[in-house]
């Protein structure tokens, strides 16, 4: 062998070599699991009714994260989980929400409606269509060429779809009416024979909160048993979605509200410790990354700050968008100006306003002025004004904000009041508390620590891309936090 072979030879061992130790490096099978409503403080002061192998072990020996939040405003279990998978906001994936008013048809949709693909064990039709970015999963299907497994399972058709992302293997929720687990056609023409039969062990019947996250967590095991995940060198990735939001019982007191609260954190310990340890002792314990965050959201039990001389009120956001109509009508001639309100979001006709020759501009200054007349408002952000912000405050509403399916106007409801929607039945109170919850990394060579450094959730998929050595989803601009 000559000196040219032999260095030729030399570089290609080397490249090998490199290669080999990349390969070694990345996780066989990571699980990205999202707690709704997930929180600190819960965590802190349920802790002594805790294992040892739950909750304890990951924030002992795990990387934590106590300082984390979402780069966006309002936050509820969709635009949570669309944010953690691609990496970046609303106003870019398209995720503002579990639902929205759909601009042709006037009605209110979830944000994974469909008609195109009808659903397997289930009447409803989804997909991920309204994800407007690739996610993680996306990315590691085109690092991989599809090689790498990515399935999705949660109790809610959203958050089981959203996580999926748009090319993956499965995604499996339980049926709102049956009581089954449930799939989309988009996904897979007909559901795999071990869901056939884990649904006719598993009963429909009612069960308790317990038996409902057992029956979910032994679904994600049986998944990674019989599809393979995690036993060869190609990165699989499995999203589950666990609840930790607490229900309060009506004519109950808050004694008995504290008490629900602690048996919920109880179950999500336990299921949490012989999750993690099942799928360690499948997969092999430096084989598997698990990440673990919360949904930076809380659905609050209604106050009855009446009672209690605490500021308060009723916005009714229907009899607020048909008062717009009517001054709108008064000022350029009787007509449906106004086509509907959703949540916090007014659509206008814009279709009306062109055929009329009115600048929408015009139009939405006018309207917020009108707006800001009523009372429980505090603010009014238009569709355009949200474009040129410059406060941190109102940056936040814009990063949740997406122009293809919000509103033409965002009414800032003040704090404590309830919004009613008499047209869609909506009706909850307006709730701006902080809600502190962790980001906990265990496993594949992560070493234990507690960092207080603040950072967003948007951190998490490329933290993920650069663990597995592929690219950031498309949209996905922040930097990963190792």
């Amino acid at each position: 062998m000559n000196r040219r072979q032999f260095t030729s030879a030399l570089i290609a061992l080397i490249a090998a070599t490199v290669q080999a130790q990349v390969a070694q490096q990345s996780p066989r099978l990571v699980v990205n699991i999202a707690i709704d409503q997930l929180s600190s403080e819960y965590i802190e002061q349920f802790g002594p009714y805790f294992g040892t192998n739950g909750f304890k072990e990951l924030m002992q020996n795990g990387t934590v994260y106590s300082n984390v939040s979402y780069p966006f405003s309002p936050v509820d279990r969709a635009s949570a989980i669309a944010s953690i998978m691609t990496g970046t906001t609303p106003y870019y994936n398209g995720i503002i929400g579990t639902g929205w008013l759909d601009k042709k048809t006037l009605r209110p949709i979830s944000c994974v409606d469909d008609p195109t693909y009808p659903g397997v064990y289930t009447t409803e039709f989804s997909s991920p269509k309204s994800i407007r970015t690739s996610t993680i999963t996306d990315e590691l299907k085109v690092a991989t060429q599809g090689k790498g497994l990515v399935y999705a399972i949660a109790n809610e058709q959203d958050a089981a779809i959203l996580s999926a992302g748009h090319d993956a293997d499965g995604a499996f929720w339980k049926d709102t009416y049956n009581g089954g687990w449930c799939t989309t056609t988009y996904f897979m023409k007909s559901a795999p024979q071990w869901l056939d039969a884990f649904n006719q062990t598993s009963g429909k019947g009612k069960k308790t909160e317990f038996e409902q996250i057992t029956e979910l967590t032994n679904l994600a095991v049986l998944c990674i048993e019989q599809t393979g995940m995690g036993h060869d060198d190609v990165t699989d990735m499995l999203n589950i979605t666990l609840d930790a939001s607490v229900k309060k019982q009506k004519d109950k007191k808050n004694a008995d509200w504290q008490a629900n609260a602690i048996q919920t954190y109880i179950n999500l310990d336990r299921q949490l410790a012989d999750l993690i340890a099942t799928i360690q002792s499948k997969v092999g314990r430096g084989n598997v990354l698990f990440l673990i965050t919360g949904t930076g959201h809380q659905d609050i039990p209604l106050d009855d700050y009446v009672h209690h001389r605490v500021p308060t009120g009723s916005f009714y956001i229907n009899r607020t968008a048909n008062l717009l109509n009517l001054y709108l009508g008064a000022l350029y001639g009787s007509d449906t100006y106004v086509r509907g309100c959703w949540r916090n979001h007014i659509y206008l006709n814009v279709e009306l306003i062109e055929k009329k020759r009115l600048k929408l501009s015009e139009i939405l200054q006018i309207s917020q002025s009108f707006l800001l007349q009523c009372e429980g408002i505090i603010n009014v952000h238009t569709s355009e004004s949200l474009l040129t912000a410059s406060d941190s405050k109102t940056d936040l509403i814009r990063n949740g904000f997406n122009t293809n399916v919000g509103g033409h106007l965002l009414i800032e409801v003040a704090p404590g009041w309830q919004l009613f929607n008499e047209n869609t039945n909506e009706h909850y109170q307006i709730n701006a508390r902080t809600v502190n919850f962790p980001l906990i990394i265990l496993g594949a060579g992560v070493k234990p620590q507690r960092i207080a450094t603040p950072i967003t959730v948007d951190r998490i998929a490329p933290t993920i891309a650069t663990t597995i050595h592929i690219r950031a989803p498309n949209a996905c601009a922040a930097s990963p936090l190792f």
